[in-house]
């Protein structure tokens, strides 16, 4: 009976929900009568794992499209320098970005969405290095090696003394520190993450990977202004994101598995597994999607399953707890997963 019950109130939210985005894209504009028969244009540059062409790897391209795709926007996204990005999207050539940094500057012509990813910039050294710094100034004197839109906010412009030395791209950077050529690198903490998971026997071989984050930023779509509904897009946008926190293909599109967000809003996190069946024990590592501090012990962190919030693993009843084992992540986005060469 309390199953049927369950089931009931999980159909009639996801109901809700849905007729919460129908209603939303009814008030949707159209975008063919604004000139824009194929939906929303987007713009990024390259800059994997978050923007890439459509064979690359792209996690922030992917989680946006499938927002707005399950919003019923559709959307397309070129790739071309950041420069022209800019340059495009003031000329209206394109609607928008998958991914931007909020600035006031580029608020006076966008609308920005909520944040739905953090970059957190985290040290990397070769094996052996002191990688403890918490902050940029405690660089000072060294050589450190960063991906070019990397390069700005009060974080670089604070550290005095640190010689910075602008890479294209990660593996540039990579290749730079292995050479000696500089002292460390900085790469965001997923990349740090699935050089960890993915390419552990060679990352813990030559690298020192730091785990205090030196500078953070918020990744958000931004809209023109001038696109005809772009507050109702994002609103939608905003809605979708929510939802796919708590589905799992948040996950899923990230390659990360279980992940840590505030699901109800009251500046608590909650752990987020993929499927509605966990472990006898919490699962070994988690993404903090925005990062904050101080962290909760696994075992006492709350759990969001099926709609309901658990304070913590003991709270969980039986009925969710599979078998050791059945519950490794089955990963439905992407066919690649970031990775660098050593």
């Amino acid at each position: 009976m309390l199953k049927k019950l369950t089931d009931c109130l999980a159909a009639t939210t996801n109901f809700r929900r849905a007729l919460a985005v129908a209603l939303w894209i009814a008030l949707l504009p159209g975008l063919a009568v604004a000139g824009n028969p194929d939906g929303l244009h987007l713009a990024s540059d390259t800059w994997p794992p978050f923007t890439d062409a459509a064979e690359g790897r792209r996690v922030a391209i992917d989680l946006v499209l499938t927002a707005l795709d399950r919003a019923g926007i559709s959307a397309t996204t070129t790739i071309i320098h950041w420069k022209d990005v800019e340059a495009g999207i003031r000329d209206a050539k394109f609607d928008g970005s998958a991914a931007m940094w909020r600035t006031d500057k580029r608020e006076e012509y966008l609308i920005f969405s909520d944040p739905y990813l953090e970059n957190r910039l985290v040290l990397v050294g070769r094996k052996g290095s002191d990688v403890a710094a918490v902050r940029m100034s405690d660089l000072s004197g060294k050589r450190v090696a960063a991906v070019g839109r990397y390069a700005y906010g009060d974080a670089r412009t604070g550290a005095v003394g640190v010689y910075f030395v602008n890479g294209q791209n990660d593996q540039e950077d990579l290749n730079k520190l292995l050479a000696g050529d500089v002292d460390y690198m900085l790469v965001d903490e997923l990349v740090a993450r699935y050089l960890m998971t993915y390419q552990t026997e060679e990352a813990a071989a030559k690298l020192e990977i730091g785990t205090t984050p030196l500078a953070r930023r918020t990744l958000h779509l931004a809209i023109r202004r001038d696109v005809p509904g772009a507050d109702k897009i994002i609103a939608a946008f905003n809605q979708e994101i929510r939802g796919m926190f708590t589905d799992g293909t948040y996950g899923m599109i990230l390659h990360v598995g279980s992940i840590l967000v505030d699901i109800d809003g009251d500046g608590l996190d909650e752990l987020v597994t993929l499927g509605d069946v966990v472990g006898q024990t919490p699962p070994g590592t988690v993404y903090d999607v925005f990062g904050k501090e101080p962290e909760t012990p696994p075992e006492k962190q709350r759990v969001f399953i099926q709609g309901n919030i658990f304070e913590g693993w003991a709270a969980i009843p039986d009925r969710y707890k599979g078998p050791a084992g059945s519950t490794e992540p089955t990963f439905k986005y992407g066919t690649t997963v970031f990775t660098l060469q050593f």
